[in-house]
């Protein structure tokens, strides 16, 4: 089941979801939907340093180059189209082991050619800290993003069970603890498993 925005509210006066700085607190009036949170974009970008690369090569260990950009909430930043940047939420979450979270684009955003996660909407129970947004302009226009903007929603489900291991305690929970935009951290997977196989 998906939970309520009374449950929702609760979540955050637990300190489930909170804004690590005390800055820009959440506003309740302004970001509780009736099922949804909206987070906000936090100050930081990832870009890739395109020229001093050739290629990814998915299974090597050395990340990509990335530098972390700073963006003004006055003069914001501006992805062109077919840009594809890394940024984060505002707000950290905190997610109980009984809970599971999804992160969805804003239908406003998206009907400007705005997408905020690539593929990984996905938030496990257990997983603490700042969700890393994978965001592409595939418009034809460019778009300014500014700091502190709703930028995406996040629902968080009901389990059927509280799962064996949640991810904190998983051995390859490379993102756990994260705050700030995170660059891929594919090089440190686990390549071979060992221990329980079905």
């Amino acid at each position: 089941m998906i939970l309520s925005d009374g449950e929702i509210k609760e979540l955050i006066q637990q300190g489930n979801i909170y804004v690590p700085t005390d800055n820009h607190p959440i506003d309740l009036e302004l970001q509780l939907g009736p099922s949804s949170l909206d987070l906000r974009l936090g100050p930081e970008i990832l870009l890739f340093d395109n020229h001093a690369m050739r290629i990814i090569d998915l299974s090597e260990k050395t990340p990509p180059r990335m530098r972390r950009v700073q963006v003004d909430e006055k003069e914001g930043f501006v992805l062109h189209p077919g840009e594809f940047v890394l940024g984060t939420t505002l707000e950290a979450v905190k997610v109980p082991v009984e809970l599971v979270a999804r992160l969805e684009g804003r239908s406003s955003l998206g009907r400007l050619g705005l997408v905020i996660h690539a593929t990984a909407g996905f938030i496990d129970p257990g997983f603490e800290g700042q969700i890393t947004l994978e965001m592409q302009n595939i418009g034809n226009q460019p778009l300014l993003l500014r700091p502190y903007q709703r930028i995406c929603q996040l629902c968080l489900m009901h389990m059927s069970k509280v799962p064996e291991i949640p991810y904190f305690k998983k051995k390859d929970n490379k993102y756990h603890g994260q705050f700030g935009p995170v660059a891929s951290r594919i090089g440190k997977e686990q390549r071979k498993t060992t221990g329980n196989t079905l």
